[in-house]
């Protein structure tokens, strides 16, 4: 595979605040962000503490996860995306894992997503979309749906990354390769290197970074090619100890929790810190952090079973109460229960004053500036305790945890 020199970085340097070399990994970089974050707070408390870390030293942080990489500007899943989140000291980065036809284990957040994230429409593998390109027509938005596992990995090589974005209302294949949110940039798509899930191993390994692959679903039928779920959970792992990782530094990660207990008893030492990722608003009807009836489970009973970790989405953490952001119950529960939590993601929801999307969800109100970054993430790690907050821009999260002592 072709990695990117230490060079490629250079584009943003003017932007950059002065940096400071680490001995297990890149310099560290905050940029401009989060000082402009700090900026949008009020006036209080929070907002002081934050200014009075301006001049600390950066450090890597393992609190600091790369999701994806760095996203927010860089194609995600890409040597540069991981590059950019190292060298905002993102101390865990991230390879989603799926496979393809040939049954390689590649980066890539669906095993259906070639589509958005790549140009397989403009290339000649093309054909191999289970759903080729259609374009929009009246109330029709355009569609596709290509996949990896329609593909060997001597194919997937030939793919160009590219920011994930659609335009629905594209006519041709060419214009579909667009619909870029506003708040992203296609700058830093050039040259950029899609990777194997081996190769995001001895990447993260190189860059003095810890690991936390997700297992992602499967869009084909299960088994395929006579792959099982289980030999595909196996093989994951397999890779690790392949490379001569230590169990303690891979916090491995699905939807399904199955795999978590397939984890947890055939492997017990990556299992042991294997990470539940929670999707109840989507299979539970009705789900409410607040109100524990609405819950698939009790959350003690995750613990149970030898989860240690789990992970929800940002809103599922925090309501509002008085106007002020606060923990939810269920996050209350989770800390009850002994559980650590992880969650996700930060920066992905663009400028936040209209109530943030989303991520957002239980707490709009609350949500009138962009400094609220910051007040949800102070709300996270002081009051729910979060042990880890993944990011599309990890400078953010690693310098309120330098500055927190985190």
């Amino acid at each position: 595979m072709r990695f990117v020199s230490a060079c490629a970085f250079a584009l943003l340097a003017p932007a950059l605040a002065p940096s400071f070399a680490l001995a297990n990994g890149p310099a560290i970089y905050y940029g401009p962000r989060p000082a402009f974050l700090i900026d949008k707070l009020p006036e209080g408390e929070l907002k002081s503490k934050l200014q009075s870390c301006a001049g600390q030293t950066p450090a890597k942080s393992d609190f600091s996860i790369g999701h994806r990489g760095a996203p927010l500007l860089f194609p995600e899943h890409t040597v540069e995306s991981n590059l950019a989140a190292a060298r905002m000291g993102a101390g865990i980065l991230e390879c989603d894992v799926t496979f393809t036809g040939d049954l390689e284990l590649v980066c890539r957040h669906a095993q259906n997503d070639l589509h958005t994230t790549t140009d397989i429409l403009l290339s000649d593998l093309a054909d191999t979309c289970i759903v080729p390109f259609s374009p929009a027509s009246g109330d029709t938005p355009a569609s596709a749906e290509c996949r990896t596992s329609e593909l060997t990995l001597a194919q997937f090589r030939t793919l160009t990354p590219k920011m994930d974005s659609s335009d629905k209302t594209a006519t041709t294949p060419e214009a579909y390769q667009g619909g870029i949110a506003g708040w992203r940039t296609d700058l830093y798509t050039q040259g950029t290197t899609l990777m194997t899930h081996a190769e995001s191993i001895e990447l993260f390994r190189s860059l003095g970074a810890k690991f936390t692959p997700e297992l992602k679903t499967p869009s084909v039928e299960m088994p395929f090619n006579g792959f099982s779920q289980e030999d595909y959970a196996q093989k994951l792992v397999d890779e690790y100890k392949a490379a001569g990782v230590p169990a303690s530094d891979v916090w491995l990660q699905s939807f399904n929790l199955e795999d978590v207990q397939y984890w947890i008893k055939a492997e017990p030492e990556f299992g042991a810190q294997a990470v539940y990722l929670v999707d109840h608003y989507d299979t539970q009807p009705g789900f409410n952090p607040q109100d524990p009836a609405t819950w698939p489970l009790p959350l003690a009973e995750y613990a149970a079973m030898g989860v240690t970790y789990i992970a929800p989405p940002l809103w599922v953490l925090v309501a509002t109460e008085n106007g002020r952001i606060v923990p939810s119950v269920w996050a209350q529960e989770a800390r009850a229960a002994g559980l650590d939590i992880i969650t996700w993601t930060l920066e992905r929801s663009g400028p936040l004053a209209n109530g943030g999307g989303w991520y957002f969800q239980t707490i709009t109100e609350a949500t009138t500036h962009d400094g609220v970054y910051f007040e949800l993430l102070d709300v996270l790690a002081q009051d729910v305790g979060v042990v880890g907050v993944f990011s599309d821009w990890p400078a953010t999260v690693t310098y309120y945890a330098n500055c927190m002592g985190l």
